[in-house]
């Protein structure tokens, strides 16, 4: 049976935001509405809970040293930060001289992606991004079925709903709109917007073409960047740019972007049930999301040429050779050709195939290339160590 969302402890996201008090007294925790920033902060062991959305709340948090000195030494929360008239104030203050206090602070944005944050606090703070729910918190939600976490999401009150919740998925949309577009970043053309988030998501994973977008919304590419650059901000969209150093023969500029979530890729397609065709395309986001959690990095490239090669996805940490990894729902939908490509022109580096279907890591040898075959837990532990 599956755990109640309210009584789950998320063991590998706690031990996340533990380490990070552990390197900074300031913590700001990100993600999107709903992933389950409250609850997290909430099952984090003696801390002091207060809610920014109250005014009560904002009224007590007027005099940042006042209400520093009142608590004292020990763990707070200040949930949905962003409501107070200078939230980076009340954090810079505590970071630099209370720091016995340890603060963990939420939004839905980074801090950088809104005009309403003065100061980003940098050398400041620690961040966490609390990404739609991994295999790990599968396990703690007491579901391990992949299926029924790629058709509703990662959310977890979606994730937790018997049936895929389709009234909530334009709730959430509506209120995306309202308590963070409107608040953080007062963007006007409403439909335009919508329209927009609308379609990145339907079209989850493909090349990005702003002047494509702008025609269908009715706005500039411009505005079409603007809002791409808002949705990277709040999480909502991932731009995952293009690794090349042959702009002769590849592609270097056009960026493919990813919606934020499975569940509101399928909502957005239209599909009520999964196919098997429909599984790769989910598998790949899921791959995407694992990594970005696990690793707290967005700093990920795919690789095409311009006769059509492409691998999924590219980690290079600096001074090393790039990684390529390929996502495929089972390991007999490997088409070596993109790798082969890929490596005729970067012949250094590790090959992985990260599939849902092996029961163990194991190397292929296709022609001259090693391919390794992993499940997405082998692909974190081989790459892990370069993102710290």
């Amino acid at each position: 049976m599956m755990a109640s969302m309210q009584m789950v402890r998320r063991r590998a996201w706690i031990a996340m935001v533990e380490s990070a008090w552990r390197r900074r007294s300031v913590v700001w925790l990100s993600g999107v509405r709903r992933a389950g920033k409250t609850v997290l902060a909430q099952t984090l062991s003696n801390v002091d809970y207060f809610d920014c959305e109250r005014p009560r709340t904002r009224r007590l948090l007027d005099d940042p040293e006042a209400f520093l000195d009142s608590v004292g030494p020990g763990r707070i929360v200040l949930d949905e930060i962003h409501r107070l008239a200078n939230p980076s104030e009340l954090l810079k203050v505590a970071a630099d001289h209370y720091p016995k206090t340890r603060v963990l602070a939420t939004g839905s944005s980074t801090l950088g992606g809104s005009a309403k944050f003065r100061d980003t606090l940098t050398g400041r703070k620690v961040e966490v991004w609390l990404t739609p729910m991994i295999a790990a918190d599968l396990v703690d939600f007491g579901n391990r079925q992949l299926d029924h976490r790629l058709l509703q999401g990662g959310l977890p009150s979606f994730f937790a709903s018997p049936d895929v919740p389709e009234m909530d998925f334009q709730d959430w949309i509506d209120a995306y709109w309202a308590k963070d577009i409107l608040e953080l970043f007062r963007l006007e053309r409403r439909q335009s917007f919508l329209r927009f988030v609308e379609l990145v998501l339907a079209r989850s994973g493909g090349i990005f073409t702003a002047n494509v977008f702008g025609r269908e919304c009715g706005v500039s590419h411009t505005t079409i960047a603007n809002y791409l650059a808002v949705l990277e901000a709040t999480f909502v969209a991932h731009v995952v740019r293009p690794f090349s150093s042959r702009p002769s023969t590849e592609i270097v500029a056009a960026p493919k972007v990813y919606g934020f979530d499975t569940g509101f890729v399928c909502y957005y397609r239209g599909w009520h049930g999964l196919r098997r065709e429909d599984l790769g395309l989910l598998w790949e986001h899921y791959v995407l999301n694992e990594i970005q959690a696990r690793l707290q990095t967005r700093d990920l490239r795919y690789w095409r040429d311009k006769r059509g090669h492409e691998i999924d996805f590219v980690w290079q940490r600096r001074g090393a050779a790039p990684a390529a990894i390929e996502c495929k729902w089972s390991a007999g939908d490997l088409d070596p050709a993109g790798l082969r490509a890929f490596r005729s022109r970067y012949p250094r580096g590790s090959n992985f195939v990260v599939v849902a279907d092996t029961p163990r890591p194991l190397t292929r040898h296709i022609g001259d290339l090693d391919v390794e075959v992993v499940r997405l837990e082998d692909l974190i532990a081989a790459i892990g160590g370069a993102a710290r």
